[in-house]
């Protein structure tokens, strides 16, 4: 049951990639306090992916969604055990970050595949049967650094880029059966790869943001929660920017 009717998310089943740390376990920890019942996929981390789907009420489910049979094998077992999937929040993302001309073409292919081509695997091993039950939500974790660039980040930034393009193809391609496609642009949010920040970068990452601070998972996952609800209703093919007003 959820903790609230606002935004609420009661008995929607929800897929979370990536959903085992960071951003991606508050964004599960928040849908399942909305009411959904969740799948935490993970790749690795077992141990953490089945904490937070306790937490949740939910399943734990293995599977590399850069690998298009894995991400539908996924799919098809998230549906067997919980139902077709109401929401799901492409969350799964990783960086090798160096400056270009030291890339290596598996820093380029890697980063790509699990932040870009995974969300293509499992956006359409959900949608046809969204489109079918006309209703359906799906939300893409970009970042601030695909809308500014980053030095050392070509890659990453590159994938979060695309992610925004994506999102608006959905929302165009999916709109007129009640499928919405949204997308979320996280600054910097106090994570493990943020907590090693020098205090000279943090301090000035901190002087260049309005609101004085780094963000958290939670402000992030309250954002990801609204898109999935009712209350977004109307909204669709947005990127919603949430970096304490970093980007303005």
């Amino acid at each position: 049951m959820s903790d609230s009717s606002f935004c609420s998310l009661d008995d929607r089943v929800a897929l979370v990639t990536g959903g085992s740390r960071g951003i991606g376990a508050a964004v599960a920890r928040e849908l399942g306090r909305a009411g959904a019942h969740v799948a935490v996929n993970y790749r690795a981390s077992r141990e953490e992916a089945e904490a937070i789907a306790s937490e949740t009420g939910g399943i734990a489910v293995e599977g590399d969604v850069s690998d298009g049979e894995q991400a539908k094998a996924l799919v098809e077992r998230v549906e067997g055990e919980l139902g077709d999937v109401d929401v799901l929040v492409n969350n799964a993302g990783i960086t090798r970050d160096t400056l270009l001309v030291r890339m290596s073409d598996e820093d380029w292919d890697t980063v790509l595949a699990t932040n870009l081509t995974a969300a293509f695997h499992t956006s359409r091993a959900v949608a046809r049967k969204m489109l079918r039950r006309r209703s359906g939500a799906i939300v893409n974790m970009s970042s601030f650094v695909g809308v500014h660039g980053n030095p050392g980040q070509a890659n990453y930034a590159a994938t979060k880029a695309g992610l925004i393009g994506f999102t608006k193809a959905l929302a165009k391609e999916l709109g007129n059966r009640g499928v919405r496609a949204n997308a979320v642009a996280p600054g910097y949010i106090t994570t493990d790869i943020t907590s090693d920040l020098s205090d000279e970068i943090r301090g000035f990452l901190l002087s260049a943001t309005p609101l004085g601070r780094l963000g958290t998972p939670e402000d992030v996952a309250s954002a990801v929660r609204f898109l999935c609800s009712d209350e977004a209703g109307f909204i669709t093919g947005e990127v919603l920017l949430v970096d304490g007003g970093l980007g303005m």
